[in-house]
């Protein structure tokens, strides 16, 4: 079967009879697919192709139906497979008029004019029209294919003026400037085709007109190239060839063969393409086994132009310029011929300067790494000398030379494990398509997904690394190829044979780079391993004494790498090389202790803000340091329990305003053995420890004498509070006192609520305590001066809950669009947090509020939204009453015995806090509930006995009471 481009999409059977396709969206279905054809398309691109940057909603379903109608059309005769993350048209491309084109094109680049001619008529003559005539869509690939056809009728124009022909390229060249009045070279050659054959006046008429539509349209003067055709025109000189011809025996280079397909690069690819046609030296630059290599010859390969590929590994290092050229030649093909007379050698430059002198070629400089300085002065005297030269390095770090553009290649992107279109990320296409060609048939299933996306993320989304690791599932499972990470070195010591030995193993990778470094460069390198989820510059001066100059060094090598905002990160894969370095040097005691200390400094520092109009920004920064902050508390908890304390007083904030409830619980919990008093200086931190384990709602709880002396330690506090949000945590954690007025006058006697947030914090309590005493009526004034102090210092939580806390209230009141509109607003707020624990907890609240409404539809969205949000921040306590609701929503739609499982279900997980308690009543009366609609009364009974028992050991399960009397009333009494 035959397929065609060049003109409007066809498709012949192998009759040649053209196949009838369909309708546009076939058409250009098939016209993108034939564009890498025998290459597999993502889904995304093929939707970006054909609806452009909005696609309707229904995009991935019209794509699909265009498919099923295509594969309709050529059933028989050729297969569209559908693979993971796209679709392949599985033909040759030499089946295709535009592969073929470009094919012959290359086959003819390099060779002697009288050879090049026929190949460029084969070419040429595949052309029935306008590219993708009939698929507007496609007008961007078009374009590309018709700037290819252009430069092809150059080239056979050069070629006849070489051999002698001018008459002949007269048309096709005049065709060409018609169509493309500023295409300069066409312009040239053709005043040189009539030059050629007699036509002098019509030549210098074809430079005049040229001349002045360059300047009307562009307001330029005409080109050097332009120029020199009209002077030669002008003075008569033989007509010159078009290009110097290489040696006849000389093959021309060709690219490294590609074994294995491109994954997950679509973006890269195009966006190099189009800075190499904006630019002549492109940089491509990464850490090893990014796939810079794989991607340039690519990109070459795409090109369709004469490509040469020089691999610099074997080069020493440090070599300089001249060096660097002779290994370029050596790619070419060139060849040291003899001595000169005084016994020099040629000089290599020269030579290849004369070699690429008017040819338009893309020279790709793979590796320049270690020979930078060679590389640099090497591309510098080339692009000066050579104009229609084009290079594309690769390296570690910049070549640095003036015009230099940069693309930074990234690592594959990684999903999140819970993300839904996880197995179409780029990196676990990659590690898929890679373990399927050693064990055929993989592919990542459901069981095997949370391990690759482990794998992937362990290995940063390291192409080589993930192939790697791919090229072990010969022998392992993904989960013992994701366990066996933790050695990654050793576990990733055997890849490929025929590779470059820098790349058949994971330490081999790092090495060379690390070996390129200064010693300077490698102390900072391991100190800096000390960090967790990036750093400022301000951190590694304070932390490892860093020079700012080797920072920026080690960056440019691309050790490290700064982000936009002006942080830099290392990927874990160079951490863990580092640390074994940081671990031999003696160091890494006193810098992990310098480390603690600084960061404890910085969440000192960040807390007042935390309660106040700043809280964002605070939160904002101490999210940033996430990762270093939490290897401070695990390297303290270890080492010193004095500064692990420090540092669960200053975080406790962050974590509950973030809704990290149980960030630090493991390290409170540690902290807390062996200790049964706080020690001196420290009763408020110590205090943090035990409601901070209270409040997990997770066992081992504390103990009642750890509850007792915490709670003594709260009841002595006097004077302002160092940790004003302390308050507020352990009130959470131990529940509402018996004698809550005499401990509020004690502290406001004392000054504990001297300032603004904590005086708020007083009312929400007062409010709160009126609420637990059953008079909502009498909450709503301290609440809403509560709101009104929280919403005066500018701080979200208290603000939240103080709307939530007088939803209650109005929900109470049997205004339950009141409470909606209160809880929605108290979202807002949360959401603004980004606390995934406080946005469960509300979302599970409108939606009992919702069900109340008889709103069971939009209930239910809430109930799974609130289970979300609670997984996410792993909340027990909610996800237990999580059951509690839906039941009542099954119950609410007369689906009893799926209440009954639910509740059964919320009454299995253990009462770990005095929270529990209401959800327990609540469950327990619902139990009683069903047990009288399918007439076990006795059942019933008890069940409604329990939950009286249960409603008056939490305030507010209290409102249950009537109807739990109400129930008992209705059934017999035991007999």
């Amino acid at each position: 079967m035959r397929f065609g481009i060049l003109g409007v999409v066809e498709a012949r059977d192998g009759a040649g009879h053209i196949v009838a396709l369909g309708g546009p969206g076939v058409r250009a279905l098939l016209g993108v697919l034939l564009l890498e054809a025998g290459r597999v398309v993502p889904a995304e691109a093929l939707i970006d192709a054909l609806y452009g940057e909005e696609p309707p909603e229904s995009a991935a379903n019209a794509l699909q139906a265009r498919v099923s109608r295509l594969r309709r059309a050529l059933e028989g005769t050729a297969e569209i497979a559908r693979v993971p993350g796209g679709y392949r048209l599985a033909v040759e491309p030499g089946d295709v008029d535009a592969h073929h084109f470009r094919a012959l094109l290359g086959e003819a680049s390099g060779l002697p004019p009288a050879d090049r001619l026929p190949l460029l008529d084969r070419a040429l003559a595949l052309w029935r029209g306008p590219a993708l005539a009939d698929v507007p869509a496609l007008r961007g690939h078009a374009a590309a294919l018709e700037e290819a056809r252009a430069s092809a009728v150059e080239e056979r124009g050069a070629a006849l003026l070489a051999v002698g022909l001018a008459a002949e390229a007269v048309a096709p060249l005049r065709a060409l400037v018609r169509a493309e009045p500023l295409r300069e070279r066409a312009r040239a050659l053709l005043m040189r085709a009539l030059y050629g054959a007699g036509r002098q006046g019509e030549a210098l008429e074809v430079f005049d007109e040229g001349r002045r539509i360059l300047a009307d349209e562009l307001g330029a003067d005409p080109s050097a190239e332009l120029a020199a055709a009209h002077l030669e025109i002008l003075r008569a000189v033989p007509v010159p060839a078009a290009a110097p011809a290489p040696a006849a025996d000389r093959a021309a280079p060709r690219l490294p063969a590609r074994l294995t397909s491109l994954v997950g690069r679509d973006a890269d690819l195009v966006r190099v393409a189009e800075l190499l046609g904006d630019h002549r030296l492109l940089t491509l630059l990464g850490t090893g086994g990014t796939g810079k290599t794989r991607l340039a010859v690519e990109v070459a390969d795409r090109s369709g132009g004469f490509a040469v590929f020089a691999d610099l590994v074997p080069v020493p290092a440090g070599a300089d310029r001249d060096v660097v050229a002779l290994a370029v030649g050596n790619a070419l093909g060139l060849r040291e011929v003899g001595v000169r007379p005084s016994g020099e050698r040629a000089d290599p430059v020269e030579r290849l300067r004369r070699e690429l002198d008017g040819r338009a070629a893309l020279l790709i400089l793979d590796n320049c790494e270690h020979v930078v300085d060679g590389a640099a002065g090497l591309a510098a005297r080339l692009l000066a000398d050579l104009p229609d030269l084009r290079i594309l390095a690769t390296s570690r770090e910049p070549l640095s030379v003036t015009g230099e553009t940069l693309w930074p290649v990234r690592q594959l992107a990684v999903p999140a494990a819970d993300d839904a279109d996880a197995a179409r990320a780029p990196a676990i296409r990659l590690f898929a398509d890679r373990a399927a060609a050693v064990r055929p048939g993989y592919s990542v299933t459901g069981d095997d997904l949370p391990h690759a996306v482990a794998i992937c993320s362990a290995l940063d989304g390291m192409p080589l690394a993930i192939e790697l690791a791919a090229a072990r599932m010969r022998a392992l499972s993904a989960a013992e190829v994701a366990a066996g990470l933790g050695d990654r070195f050793a576990l990733l010591s055997r890849g490929d044979r025929s590779k470059n030995p820098r790349h058949r193993s994971l330490r081999a990778v790092v090495e060379w780079s690390w070996d390129l470094l200064t010693p300077e460069e490698r102390r900072l390198a391991w100190r800096l391993t000390v960090f967790s989820g990036g750093f400022r510059e301000a951190d590694a001066r304070a932390v490892c004494g860093a020079d700012p100059e080797v920072l920026f060094d080690l960056a440019d090598k691309s050790l490290i790498a700064r982000g936009p905002d002006g942080r830099y990160s290392i990927l874990e894969t160079i951490s863990a090389f580092c640390a074994e370095h940081l671990a031999a040097s003696g160091e890494e005691p006193g810098l992990r202790r310098a480390h603690a200390a600084h960061f404890l400094g910085l969440a000192d520092t960040a807390y007042p803000g935390l309660l106040g109009r700043d809280q964002l920004d605070r939160l904002a920064l101490l999210r940033a340091e996430h990762g270093n902050l939490h290897a401070a508390l695990r390297f303290a908890v270890r080492t010193d329990a004095v500064l692990g304390m420090r540092l669960v007083g200053a975080l406790s904030g962050y974590w509950w305003l973030r809704g990290l409830h149980a960030e630090g619980t493991a390290a409170a919990r540690e902290l807390l053995t062996g200790t049964v008093e706080a020690p001196p200086g420290l009763e408020e931190e110590w205090a943090a420890c035990v409601a901070l384990v209270a409040m997990n709602g997770r066992p081992p709880a504390p103990s009642a004498e750890l509850m007792r002396r915490a709670d003594v330690i709260m009841r002595r506090i006097s004077g302002a509070v160092r940790r004003p949000f302390l308050l507020a945590l352990w009130a959470i954690a131990a529940g509402p006192p018996d004698d809550h007025a005499e401990q509020v006058e004690l502290h406001r006697s004392g000054g504990a609520f001297a300032d603004p947030w904590s005086r708020a914090l007083m009312d929400l309590g007062d409010g709160m305590m009126h609420l637990f005493n059953g008079d909502p009526v009498a909450a709503q004034p301290p609440l809403k001066a509560a709101l009104e102090g929280f919403t005066e210092v500018g701080e979200r939580w208290g603000m939240a809950t103080s709307r939530d806390t007088l939803s209650i209230t109005v929900e109470l009141a049997g205004d339950f669009e009141g409470a909606l509109a209160l809880l929605d607003s108290a979202l807002e707020l949360v959401r603004e947090l980004d606390s995934h624990s406080e946005t469960g907890d509300l979302l599970l609240r409108r939606a009992d509020i919702l069900l109340r409404l008889g709103r069971t539809e939009e209930a239910a969205r809430c109930y799974d939204e609130a289970e979300a949000q609670a997984r996410r921040a792993g909340m027990p306590a909610t996800l237990t009453d999580l059951h509690r609701g839906r039941g009542d929503l099954a119950a609410a739609l007369g689906r009893w015995p799926e209440a009954e499982r639910r509740y059964h279900a919320a009454l299995a997980a253990p009462a770990s806090t005095w929270h529990s308690q209401r959800s327990r009543a609540e469950s327990l009366y619902g139990l009683a509930r069903a047990a009288e609609v399918r007439g076990d009364l006795t059942a019933a009974l008890t069940h409604a006995r329990q939950a009286l028992t249960a409603a008056a050991t939490h305030p507010m399960s209290r409102y249950l009471t009537p109807s739990i009397r109400t129930l008992l009333t209705r059934l017999p009494p035991l007999s």
